[in-house]
């Protein structure tokens, strides 16, 4: 018991700027959870039963009220009531649920007139969670022609020294990479460990998280390059980096509305589905990093988180190049598990009017992780917290359970839409773990 209390207030010392934490930096409040089973996970038919803890100072809070809703998850409360903490704690039986899949308990407490909430989600059977979505019969085909169309575009890019995120171990360029015929082109940053021999580098793909932004803190992952590798962390709208902020909020004010947004863009046809552009993109991104002579030619990771993993994992699927993945909570995953009445992932198209047509079914098919993941032949490492709500528990479990290539898991119950430092330097350690294994 000590040391889970004492993991949970260490959350309070994660790093500024993460989304969605539900042990927010410096907060006077902190919720604890507690399952009765430890790590979280029930069977099928099993009784859940939470504890619940709420201090503020480090002090317990005694007779106050928390109300709770309980359902299952993502969806609406099935049940609801309100407890009354004595010595700061009180007990909530979370009920049961008789196909796989995960319960949520949402907690809201009033102190000093300021509203407080948290939530802790409990899984039954995840490991036997499978997905809604089907593979469809030519998905294969589909692919394989139009990375055909890439292919008949020649690889063109321009690079230019990007100083200000140059170190005295790391040379950073700015590419400019274009993607097809048309002339549209993605923009990133190529990282490269200084005076890197030819033939010496592993090389590491990092598509982006979801949004219209440039690509913040560049130097954030300058660790990779640190440690041998070539990095290539990119765009996929073909927006310049270095226009200002404001220019960014503006374009997605104007052309990423829920009515709008580029993940709904095209979703009537397959063919002409924005992502198709992007998914080509990471193709088109491995095809640079196998063109630069710092490469060693053997070692290709697909790496990100969200809509960067969903990407990652995608890219992994198509380009029998990539030799390995790591991948945090990734969005795209059964999309169309609403369909089920169950959580779908993330654009959770089953919140937005007039996606429920046989079209924009049919497409999401070709786009839906799940599908690029049953094609997937190489070692995989993913992470995901129960708690999430943008990238559920649920839908990472459905891209899981399909993996049938050499994959680990890294699953942290406890976190929401996020990753602590930690999980993402052992992502790097995993991966030279794989180069290792390679020489």
């Amino acid at each position: 018991m000590k040391k889970y209390l004492a993991l949970l207030i260490a959350a309070l010392w994660l790093p500024l700027g993460l989304p969605a934490e539900n042990y927010p930096y410096r907060s006077d409040v902190l919720w604890v959870a507690q399952p009765d089973h430890a790590d979280w996970l029930y069977r099928t038919g099993q009784k859940a039963v939470v504890e619940i803890q709420l201090y503020r100072y480090g002090i317990p809070q005694d007779g106050t009220t928390v109300h709770y809703e309980i359902g299952d998850e993502l969806m609406p409360a099935e049940t609801s009531g309100s407890v009354v903490l004595k010595n700061g704690r009180a007990t909530i039986p979370l009920g049961s649920m008789k196909r796989p899949g995960f319960r949520d308990c949402r907690l809201t407490a009033v102190i000093d007139g300021k509203t407080h909430k948290h939530h802790v989600k409990v899984g039954f059977s995840p490991e036997k969670i499978e997905p809604y979505t089907q593979l469809p019969s030519d998905f294969a085909d589909f692919w394989e022609r139009s990375k055909a169309e890439l292919a008949a575009c020649p690889l063109h890019y321009t690079k230019e020294r990007a100083e200000k995120y140059c170190t005295d171990k790391i040379d950073c360029y700015l590419v400019k990479l274009t993607i097809n015929k048309r002339g549209q082109a993605v923009y990133g940053y190529l990282f490269v460990p200084k005076e890197a021999r030819p033939g010496s580098c592993p090389a590491v793909l990092c598509p982006p998280g979801a949004g219209i932004k440039t690509i913040k803190e560049p130097l954030r992952h300058k660790y990779y390059a640190e440690q041998g590798c070539i990095r290539f962390e990119f765009e996929i709208h073909g927006l310049h980096p270095e226009l200002p902020e404001e220019r960014f909020r503006e374009i997605s004010a104007a052309f990423n509305g829920r009515e709008n947004g580029y993940l709904t863009n095209g979703l009537d046809d397959r063919d002409n589905y924005y992502m198709k552009r992007v998914y080509l993109a990471c193709v088109r991104a491995v095809d640079l990093l196998a063109s630069l002579p710092e490469w060693d030619g053997r070692n290709m990771i697909a790496q990100g988180g969200s809509q960067g993993g969903a990407l990652a994992l995608v890219t992994a699927g198509l380009d029998p190049r990539v030799t390995a993945c790591a991948a945090n909570h990734p969005a795209l995953s059964d999309m169309a598990r609403f369909r089920q009445g169950e959580a779908d992932g993330y654009p959770h198209f089953s919140r937005m009017p007039g996606m429920d047509t046989p079209e924009k079914l049919r497409t999401m098919a070709y786009y839906d992780v799940v599908n690029f993941a049953r094609m997937i032949r190489v070692p995989v490492r993913m992470t995901w917290g129960y708690n999430d709500d943008t990238c559920p528990a649920t839908t990472s479990y459905a891209v899981y359970n399909v993996l049938t290539c050499p994959k680990e898991a890294l699953i942290t119950p406890i976190n929401e839409h996020w990753t602590s430092e930690a999980t993402e330097r052992g992502h790097l350690e995993w991966i030279l773990n794989k180069v290792k294994g390679e020489r």
